[in-house]
């Protein structure tokens, strides 16, 4: 993907808007700077309290107006002897420039403040009136008088936005509960669906015979396996051995000892953890009797 509006524009211009020599292109770029860097940031200060769209700062903004008229400054004397900015026709500098110009000409730079601008109101002229700048801009209306800060468009504005935001938020608040609710009410009618309609496994299963605890007629016996554990975890070992031995049930319990066929095979810790998991896995029946 290719981002950004300069890299855009450069990509899908032609060679006549891209320069065609090396200097043209470099006198572009700089003049396509020259607008990101020297007429933009003021025009934002300058334009924006005067569109409602921030707070006025008085000094913010007068420095701004100077910060214009330095750059119109050398803009004009460039085009002085020029009809466009780079060669004999129109370039990628012209239309960055002109884009950059153009909130500025329509709302602030009135008659009386432009007049100072000859070559750049020539150029702008110019460029506003070409098939190609109407097609995208349209019908372009020049300032006549310069835009004031209006407080009051500022809190309307202002107060606006703040209502959209509210409003988006409880917007977004209300789905997911919606969904919540939506999904509250269908989870039982599948459940219903599910317990009218068993699979063929429930099926198989359910007509197996169920199996017998085989230590289910056995006597409980006298130990108590979760409290050995208990002395075993806290208790010294020389403590827990005296209980077990003292509390092992010997009429219902047994004690086995096993040997794995392949000691080779248990070098680390883990791999004898896993095999003895396993055997608990397999001898699960056995868990509340072993």
């Amino acid at each position: 993907y290719i981002y950004e509006t300069n890299a855009i524009a450069y990509y899908v211009g032609n060679n006549q808007l891209r320069g065609a020599t090396l200097v043209d292109q470099a006198h572009i770029q700089q003049w396509v700077s020259f607008a990101d860097s020297e007429i933009l940031p003021a025009a934002c200060t300058w334009l924006f309290p005067c569109l409602g769209l921030m707070q006025f700062n008085k000094q913010s903004c007068e420095k701004a107006k100077e910060d214009i008229k330095k750059a119109l400054t050398v803009l004009n004397s460039h085009l002085l002897t020029r009809t466009y900015l780079v060669g004999e026709r129109i370039t990628q500098a012209d239309i960055s420039v002109f884009c950059t110009l153009l909130s500025l000409y329509q709302h602030v730079l009135e008659p009386a403040f432009r007049k100072s601008y000859e070559n750049i109101n020539r150029w702008f002229t110019t460029l506003m009136h070409q098939p190609q700048f109407k097609a995208v801009v349209g019908e372009v209306v020049l300032c006549e008088k310069m835009a004031q800060f209006d407080a009051k468009k500022f809190g309307e504005l202002q107060k606006k936005g703040k209502d959209v935001k509210e409003k988006g938020g409880k917007a977004k608040e209300e789905k997911p509960q919606k969904a919540k609710e939506e999904k509250k009410k269908e989870k039982p009618k599948q459940e219903v669906e599910e317990a009218e309609l068993p699979d063929e496994t429930e099926l198989a299963l359910a007509q197996e015979p169920k199996s017998k605890d085989p230590f289910e007629k056995f006597p409980k016996g006298t130990f108590i396996m979760d409290e050995f554990k208990r002395v075993y975890s806290n208790e010294a070992e020389k403590v827990s051995i005296e209980y077990f031995w003292n509390k092992f049930d010997k009429e219902n319990f047994s004690i086995w000892y096993c040997e794995y066929l392949f000691p080779q095979e248990l070098t680390l810790v883990f791999m004898s953890c896993n095999l003895i998991s396993g055997m608990f896995q397999r001898l699960d029946k056995m868990r509340k009797n072993a």
